[in-house]
């Protein structure tokens, strides 16, 4: 399975609803992915391309 189907935080698979997909905040270059779980609880997230942290 490819990381684009599994969530940043915690890295399940997203399947479902209420999960979100967007580009890094940071430097757009990378696509985070949100389960709906971590998203709920505020779990922090890492751009593998350029470092930047958000919940």
């Amino acid at each position: 399975m490819s990381d684009e189907n599994r969530c940043t935080s915690c890295g399940i698979t997203l399947i479902g609803l209420r999960n979100t997909v967007f580009p890094c905040p940071e430097c757009g270059v990378t696509t985070i992915n949100r389960c709906k779980r971590c998203r709920d609880q505020g779990e922090a997230y890492e751009c593998s391309e350029c470092g930047f942290r958000g919940p």
